[in-house]
């Protein structure tokens, strides 16, 4: 069992596109007064620069199993005991992993976003503050068409074929028993701004027992 660092952990979990990204800064700008970082644990994806495109393209990127685990926790182990650490940038049109430009060093507070922030027992273990952001599996879907569309270079048809074969499935299997592990429940459909107001009791007292 590792021995918690002084720094104060905050995991964000839900489902694709949910609006954990958008959380994690909103709850950014609350706490300024902080050094906060926000991370995406989709910077730890595998790096499969060694596969083919089609090959790379079948990877279930909704498995837990498709995040270096290992790496992404020393990270945030290093990142909560206020070390420097590079955190590495990924490619999902390439699926490849490179040394990243972004460099954290000090953090008072790490918030931690992504589908599978709440699946790992070992980060749970670490949380101050575990949120789930539950959103409507509808505008789940046409958020993600959406990005994939627009970021990643895929067509609608690529999109739903994902979504139907891996996507739901591993959300179902692995993402949705997550939210038993989450302090606060939150709507992604809801303005941010409203919602926060209901963990601004929590966010002031984490900012004077950090201080």
């Amino acid at each position: 069992m590792a021995s918690k660092p002084h720094a104060r952990l905050v995991l964000i979990s839900g489902g694709t596109c949910s609006g954990k990204t958008t959380m994690a800064k909103a709850i950014g700008k609350r706490m300024q007064e902080l050094k906060t970082v926000i991370l995406s644990h989709d910077n730890y994806y595998k790096d499969l620069s060694h596969l083919s495109q089609t090959e790379a393209n079948k990877t279930n990127f909704d498995h837990p199993d498709s995040i270096e685990f290992p790496y992404l926790y020393q990270d945030v182990l290093s990142i909560l005991k206020g070390e420097t650490v590079n955190i590495p940038d990924y490619d999902f049109v390439t699926h490849k992993r490179s040394e990243g430009k972004m460099c954290v060093a000090g953090a008072e507070v790490l918030i931690l976003e992504g589908i599978f922030a709440l699946y790992y027992p070992e980060l749970v273990e670490l949380a101050d503050l575990k949120i789930f952001v539950d959103t409507d599996a509808d505008l789940r879907l046409a958020r993600r068409i959406y990005r994939d569309i627009r970021d990643r270079g895929f067509n609608i048809d690529s999109v739903i074929e994902q979504y139907v074969d891996t996507v739901r499935p591993s959300h179902m299997a692995f993402i949705e028993p997550s939210k038993k592990n989450a302090d606060v429940i939150i709507s992604g459909e809801r303005e941010f701004d409203k919602v926060l107001y209901l963990l601004n009791g929590f966010l002031l007292y984490e900012s004077r027992r950090v201080l």
